[in-house]
């Protein structure tokens, strides 16, 4: 099979990486200029920069479109990719609302492509090594569920990124972009939903200064500041949220990116009734498992340690940590492997496009209980279906 790669910002050289590690061939590469496009297929090796979409499209040599482009593009981007026949491999979040998510859904399913979304940290060996433990019994019902993502890549007025454009990112920042990544993480290794969010978001910064040139992801902090535009910023710098789980689960989230020093600071800490299990992203290596009637352990990486259906994701020897990039090269190993077999299942360790609509059905009850300043249910039945309830929280 062969992909092709749309965006040539930040995330489209992390999948352009990770697809080179699998062998899996780059057959071109659309930038949002064809001179850009031009310029990142010569530094990453690629024969091919097309001109259009519908270029990238008519190539008959395209098996997977990986797509790596501004929020706003996901959804008119996979929608024609599926129509063309082609599978998609799609940015978080997949869509800027839960009705054009829904709607790739039913047209993944209609064309019978496979679509996948990047929640690739998932793929931290630990992190799959906690979901085989949770799964498996060993801390039993989880209870309580505690998380933080915080980043300080926005935290001064002249830093600036097309996140912060709503028109460009969505209705929410720092909860779709890191956010959709904790959410999905704790309910992934627990196997429980979330059904009521009650959230509370601030911008602390409501004026930045945009440059005159784009600034890509996390390079902000190195760019100097020059004809610099005053902008009013309407999206939220950070959010908390308190969330009720099935089976009674109950959790609280934060997130920032405006945290001096936290660089891309994400932890979990997952409580249950016989124990409790705890990751640190900074230290990826690493899972701390917590105990009351003995002492606590530090399991450190290493496949003759781990959970036997979870070794092959470790792909290096006990003391070699793997990191941010070998996430990349997991999920795609798998998604790939998916497409070859053509055997649709229910247990994919990847987040598919119903996963991606779920998660911007959460999206959107954040933001509802931020703006209404009250608990709001989660009613997620079939894609498609109305997502938000309006009546009050489970006592």
């Amino acid at each position: 099979m062969k992909a092709a790669i749309v965006g040539t910002g930040f995330m489209g050289g992390a999948h352009s990486e990770a697809l080179r590690r699998l062998g899996i061939e780059i057959a071109g590469v659309l930038g949002s200029g064809l001179g850009k496009g031009r310029a990142f297929a010569s530094r990453q090796g690629i024969a091919r920069a097309y001109g259009s979409l519908d270029e990238l499209l008519a190539d008959a040599g395209v098996d997977v479109v990986h797509l790596c482009t501004p929020n706003h593009q996901h959804y008119p981007a996979a929608r024609a990719a599926m129509e063309a026949g082609k599978h998609v491999v799609c940015e978080k979040p997949l869509a800027m609302t839960s009705a054009q998510a829904a709607g790739l859904v039913s047209l993944a399913e209609a064309r019978q492509r496979v679509g996948a979304v990047c929640y690739n940290l998932r793929f931290y060996p630990m992190n799959l090594e906690a979901r085989a433990r949770i799964r498996a019994g060993q801390i039993g019902a989880p209870r309580i569920l505690h998380a933080e993502y915080c980043q300080d890549w926005l935290l001064w007025p002249t830093d600036w990124n097309w996140r912060l454009q709503p028109e460009l990112g969505g209705d929410v920042r720092a909860v779709g972009d890191i956010g959709t990544h904790v959410l999905d993480m704790l309910q992934w290794l627990t196997g429980l939903k979330v059904t009521e969010v009650m959230a509370d978001m601030a911008t602390f910064i409501a004026t930045r200064y945009r440059p005159s040139h784009p600034v890509e992801t996390f390079a902000g902090k190195l760019a100097p500041v020059e004809d610099a535009e005053a902008v009013e910023i309407r999206t939220e710098d950070m959010a908390t949220m308190l969330l009720h789980l099935g089976e009674g689960a109950r959790g609280a989230v934060t997130l920032s990116q405006i945290s001096a020093g936290r660089k891309n600071a994400l932890w979990w800490e997952i409580d249950g009734s016989e124990g409790s299990l705890y990751w640190c992203q900074e230290r990826p290596g690493e899972l701390w498992v917590g105990h009351r009637d003995r002492p606590n352990e530090v399991l450190l990486k290493d496949p003759a340690l781990m959970q036997p259906e979870v070794r092959r994701y470790a792909a290096y020897p006990g003391g070699h940590h793997e990191g941010y990039p070998d996430t990349f090269v997991r999920l795609f190993g798998d998604v790939y492997r998916h497409i070859e077999r053509g055997a649709p299942g229910d247990n994919l360790s990847f987040a598919t496009f119903d996963d991606g609509w779920r998660e911007m059905v959460l999206c959107e009850a954040v933001l509802a209980s931020a703006r209404e300043r009250r608990w709001v249910q989660v009613q997620v039945g079939p894609a498609g279906q109305e997502p938000l309830g309006s009546g009050p929280a489970a006592q």
